[in-house]
């Protein structure tokens, strides 16, 4: 197996451990977090607080990394600078998700137990599809996107870069989600919705602009 750093050490960390762990694919050596209160370990790891600490494990030949914190531009922003200290940017898929042969995952993308993506759909970098998504035929996730728990895309939707649909959304099909927009928890969404907006309720209304780095 391969040597694998896990950056994040909070809830959605140990979710990605968990699958991780059942993939047989890496080896999880640490956790990096340089903003954790945590100050030895996580999961029975060490945790490493230090940009430093993080090139010495890739001087020592840990090439494998995973971006395992919520908020969706900076997951992209830090993935960034991974790649840029040289890290391959690693996949999660729980043994227990259904992912359909031809769609096509980007890496660094997690995908959680008792999710379902169906034909024809593509996941793009960076991403989490959450615990029981259903993503239907055709769907076009971005990079960054986060789907929380229990939400439902209809078929053909297109979700943008860096949005978020709260947990328990429903999207009608072929509805496009506006880039780094936020969709509230339990909404129905039966039209577009615009770039840079957080939308509520049934059906989703646009309730305010989102503020800089809110996502």
């Amino acid at each position: 197996m391969r040597d694998l750093v896990v950056w994040g050490a909070s809830g959605h960390a140990l979710v990605v451990a968990d699958i991780i762990r059942l993939q047989g694919l890496y080896r999880i050596v640490a956790f990096y977090d340089d903003q954790s209160s945590r100050t030895n370990e996580f999961c029975g790891l060490p945790v490493i607080t230090k940009i430093d600490e993080l090139r010495t494990l890739f001087k020592r030949g840990t090439r494998n990394i995973i971006l395992a914190f919520g908020r969706c531009n900076a997951r992209l922003r830090l993935s960034e600078v991974a790649r840029n200290e040289g890290f391959e940017l690693a996949v999660a898929i729980h043994p227990g998700a259904i992912v359909a042969k031809d769609v096509s995952i980007g890496a660094g993308t997690v995908i959680v137990a008792g999710s379902v993506i169906n034909s024809g759909s593509d996941v793009g970098r960076n991403a989490i599809v959450n615990t029981s998504v259903s993503v239907d035929h055709e769907c076009i996730i971005e990079d960054g996107v986060h789907i929380a728990p229990g939400a439902h895309l209809g078929g053909r939707v297109r979700v943008g870069r860096a949005a978020w649909i709260g947990i328990g959304v429903t999207i009608k099909d072929r509805v496009s989600i506006g880039a780094n927009s936020i969709v509230g928890a339990g909404s129905v969404v039966l039209k577009d919705i615009p770039e840079n907006v957080v939308v509520v309720g049934t059906p989703a209304r646009v309730l305010r602009e989102v503020h800089p780095n809110e996502n």
